[in-house]
């Protein structure tokens, strides 16, 4: 079997920059600021304004807007002096937004799926999208984008990168109902459905924080408490966002937009999943960190401007890993996971937010697997079988990436495993963030081509190919 590692390299760059909140400590900050901003005189705030335009303009492509985003959300806890003019507003503005470097420490894992835009292009070549995890200061990771086309012949072009990046927002007027955040209500303990009383039968999540943080704390009881924090955590995770249409996608960064995921979006896996009725759309499963505690998170976009982001709840949603097949199979939703971090498990839901069980479906059984074995995203379907890549960890936590083929009709049966990985590290490329690792979210097929977007020790991404007939070969050579 034939593997093509592609001359095509995919670097962290710091000099990719969004413009993002400066949130400081202690509710005094704000106000302080506001007070010197103030104490300027007027040609003095315009010539601070036009000096922060000039060092900052050309990094960015709508840097006022920001600025505008930005006073809004400082002015809704510290009310501003009414006489001001517009240009100490933006002025403020500017002080409260501050450059965030997205890939300042690394871009790996990435995933591929066809571009849901196919017009335009010559017979025989496809459009597609890469995600991948960006991370910067304080190891936050989010996600960015490129594109490019896969041709008749089997070559790779990358679409050009603008000189900017430019963060998704989160809709603040979104119109959650009482029956949506009770249907998740149920999943938190010691909690009860009477906050929901205090509620009009709709509302903004910015509505439902003023009302239920105004609340009087019924003498302290904790099932009140628990009941408030769970409302507002469903309202902060589950949510939908906007990228401005006339950006390039490769200029679209989504960055993390609850306290839910503030530490960090990770190993978003792409998948385009065809439904029953034959149209198609795009989930996404990514683990969500604010630090201490993850979130198994599902986003879904048809057009990758406007993303719906909904938490997954369940007893089967407890760890990392989670990869979504991409379609329906006997009229069930399927996932694989890793539960418990060292096995491949497989779950079936006929709701796509709700898992309640799993099963295991292969456990390590290599030496280049000892430590642990996990799936590296959605599986591919061909006439044999259920293709679905694995990562193994060996001695020493060195990743390697292999392949076993479910059945079709039943994917919780496995039908065939290679004993060798299909991408190990080279030794050019073990040094990194975190050395001696390859990985991927996600793999996409092309005529009888395989492209496998690949994480190189978290610090650079690489592409290889291979015949999807030479893979399902080596199976059939191995059951002889």
């Amino acid at each position: 079997m034939q593997i093509t590692r592609t001359a095509i390299r995919f670097t962290a760059n710091p000099e990719r920059v969004i413009l993002r909140y400066l949130s400081l400590q202690g509710p005094h900050r704000v106000p302080h600021i506001a007070e010197r901003i103030d104490r300027l005189s007027e040609p003095e705030a315009e010539s601070l304004l036009a000096e922060t335009r000039t060092l900052f303009a050309d990094r960015h492509r709508h840097l006022d807007n920001a600025f505008r985003q930005h006073l809004t959300e400082a002015s809704q806890r510290h009310p501003l002096p009414e006489h001001w003019s517009e240009t100490r507003r933006l002025l403020l503005g500017a002080c409260m937004t501050m450059e965030y470097s997205t890939q300042a420490a690394a871009l790996f894992n990435p995933s591929i799926v066809r571009h849901p835009d196919q017009s335009g292009l010559p017979e025989g070549t496809i459009r597609f999208i890469m995600s991948l995890r960006a991370t910067g200061e304080s190891h936050i990771s989010s996600v960015e984008f490129r594109t490019g086309l896969l041709t008749a012949d089997g070559q790779i072009q990358l679409d050009d990168l603008t000189p900017y990046a430019t963060r998704s927002a989160k809709n603040w007027q979104k119109v959650y109902t009482k029956d949506f955040v009770r249907e998740r209500l149920r999943y938190f303990l010691h909690t009860s459905e009477n906050v929901l009383d205090e509620l009009p039968d709709t509302f903004t999540a910015p509505e439902a924080a003023r009302i239920l943080t105004n609340l009087p704390d019924s003498g302290g009881h904790s099932r009140f408490y628990e009941s408030q924090k769970a409302l507002l955590e469903i309202l902060d995770t589950n949510y939908d966002l906007v990228c401005e249409p006339d950006v390039p996608l490769t200029e679209r960064v989504i960055f993390p937009n609850a306290k839910g995921e503030s530490k960090g979006m990770e190993d978003v896996r792409f998948v385009q999943f065809t439904h029953e009725d034959g149209t198609t759309c795009y989930y996404s499963t990514y683990t969500a960190y604010d630090g201490e505690t993850i979130k198994c998170q599902l986003m879904e976009t048809t057009d990758f401007i406007e993303f719906r982001v909904r938490t997954m709840y369940g007893d089967g949603i407890q760890d990392k890993g989670m990869a979504l097949f991409p379609e329906k199979i006997g009229g069930r939703y399927v996932m694989l996971s890793r539960q418990g971090g060292e096995y491949i498990n497989i779950m079936f839901s006929q709701d796509l937010h709700v898992w309640d069980s799993w099963q295991t479906l292969a456990e390590p059984e290599f030496g280049w697997e000892t430590v642990q074995l996990g799936n590296c995203g959605s599986p591919i379907k061909t006439d044999q079988g259920w293709l679905v890549l694995t990562h193994g960890v060996g001695p020493l936590r060195r990743y390697a990436i292999g392949v076993i083929l479910l059945d079709l009709q039943d994917p919780a049966r496995v039908i065939g495993r290679l004993a060798k990985p299909l991408i190990e590290p080279l030794e050019s490329e073990r040094e990194g963030y975190v050395p001696n690792v390859v990985y991927t979210c996600g793999w996409l097929q092309h005529n009888d081509q395989l492209i496998i977007p690949y994480a190189m020790s978290d610090s650079a991404c690489g592409i290889i190919t291979l015949s999807v007939q030479e893979l399902l070969d080596e199976f059939h050579q191995k059951n002889m």
